[in-house]
């Protein structure tokens, strides 16, 4: 502005009436304030971050040590708690008719807030939800628990940003503490991020919120780690190397091996239809046991007689808790048995049974991924409080060994590739798979994560095992 613009609009202003100029200055103090609060939202929501990570991290290690303590007691007294699951069941409807109303639709109560549907989220989400799990986990439900770190994450983070003068603060901190939840379980602050982002937001990538989620992500796992809390995680490179498999789909200075794109491809078909199928069929019988027992303490009580009977028949728990039983065989293979495998696989006609039976002393059956599907299912629909992911690991890490022979890879790897790629396909995400995959295994088979990945995000039908509408945020 040249200097006699400046003059001549002061002698304007100087010629309005008091009331005039009064709501004058009200407006640029208003707009002021505006920009003001639109430039500190940003590293506000970043700082904020970092302290919710740094506390959700703590209540997650504190979480998941409890939870690992309450599953190893179940694993060595399988007789004493597994009968008894139904109690445990009852137990938690009464619980949440009781002091948990409005808190116990675990991720739905998360999206109806995210969507403005309703405008509380009462912190007594936070004991409910874990102790809850931790029933759960003890008396053998084959459910995760990534769901309570999540419900922690969300309700905190949530009743936070009601105190915050921002726009949008509500759905950025809701993706911030889903993140800090889902990273302070499973360590993987990567696929954390982009897991809270993918699932609650609609559309690309919102800075506003990106930036927030992994901070307290990055946050929440290394606190977690700090406090002793352990990751899982398999070197997969070491094993496949023992093999002697390479696993990358690059050769001759960088030309694609088709053959192997195509193995990579059509397992992704198949490992999408089966988390496509565990997501529609999950829906499918909630819908149809809520409707068959409308009181949620007998529904949960008499299923859960049902599904005490089927765990004990079934191997004495074999299936029950989260399935990490399952991953520790699926990844606990010898170099030489993996030589072996690898060599049946591809230097011989032996079926899947041939190969999963030279596979750490026939630890994997070809069976196990069914039935854990099927348990982990009864289990959510009767009610039992947890979470999905971990299961979902267990039975894609053990298709995926079930189908190695058909497509002549090694087990480590094709267990690995199913682990990924039927989460991304029951929770109809992409980029979170791909990552945790890197950040459990290593990134040298990054490649080979994003075709099947891809494929199975693809071929789920639509699927998913969270069943609102995303997010939409607007800047």
């Amino acid at each position: 502005m040249k200097f006699s613009d400046f003059t001549k609009a002061s002698q304007q202003f100087n010629s309005f009436s008091p009331e005039m100029k009064e709501q004058m200055m009200k407006m640029a103090k208003a707009r002021v304030r505006e920009k003001m609060l639109k430039w500190l939202a940003t590293p506000t929501f970043v700082v904020i971050g970092i302290i919710l990570g740094a506390v959700i991290g703590a209540l997650t290690a504190c979480f998941g040590d409890i939870s690992d303590r309450l599953s190893a007691i179940r694993d060595a007294n399988p007789l004493y708690f597994i009968p008894t699951l139904a109690l445990g069941g009852a137990a938690i409807a009464f619980a949440y008719k009781k002091w948990g109303r409005w808190t116990e639709r675990g991720m739905d109560q998360v999206f109806a807030v995210g969507l403005n549907k309703e405008t509380d989220f009462p912190l007594v989400a936070i004991p409910m939800a874990a102790v809850s799990t931790w029933i759960t986990q003890l008396f053998g439900g084959s459910a995760g628990r990534e769901g309570a770190t999540m419900q922690i994450g969300s309700a905190l983070s949530y009743n936070i940003s009601k105190k915050l003068p921002f726009e949008n603060s509500a759905h950025i901190m809701l993706v911030t503490g889903l993140a800090a939840g889902f990273a302070g379980i499973f360590q993987a602050p990567m696929a954390a991020t982009a897991f809270a982002l993918e699932v609650l937001l609609i559309g690309h990538f919102e800075l506003a919120a990106l930036m927030p989620a992994a901070a307290a992500a990055f946050t929440a796992c290394k606190v977690s780690s700090m406090l002793g809390f352990h990751k899982f995680s398999v070197d997969l490179s070491s094993l496949l190397d023992a093999s002697g498999f390479s696993a990358s789909i690059f050769t001759n200075e960088g030309s694609l091996d088709g053959s192997m794109l195509l193995k990579l491809a059509l397992m992704g078909v198949l490992f999408g239809i089966v988390g496509g199928g565990f997501a529609k069929l999950l829906g499918l019988s909630q819908n149809f046991f809520a409707k068959k027992f409308p009181n949620s303490i007998k529904r949960i009580a008499i299923m859960g007689v049902g599904i005490s009977v089927l765990l004990l028949v079934f191997f004495q728990g074999r299936y029950a808790g989260l399935g990490t039983n399952l991953l520790d065989m699926c990844f606990g293979v010898n170099a030489a048995d993996l030589g072996t495998a690898a060599g049946n696989a591809t230097g011989s006609a032996a079926g899947t049974a041939d190969l999963i039976g030279n596979v750490a002393g026939a630890a994997i059956h070809g069976y196990d991924w069914i039935l854990k599907f099927a348990l982990t299912i009864l289990t959510l629909s009767a009610g039992f409080v947890g979470g999905v992911v971990t299961p979902l690991f267990a039975i894609g890490a053990t298709f995926g060994i079930f189908i190695a022979s058909m497509f002549g890879m090694p087990v480590a790897l094709a267990a690995a590739l199913g682990l990924a790629a039927v989460f991304a396909s029951a929770s109809n995400t992409l980029w979170a798979p791909i990552l945790i995959a890197g950040e459990i295994f290593g990134f040298n088979c990054l490649p080979a994560f994003f075709i099947v990945c891809t494929v199975a995000y693809i071929c789920n039908g639509g699927q998913s095992i969270y069943k609102q509408k995303k997010i939409r945020i607007k800047i």
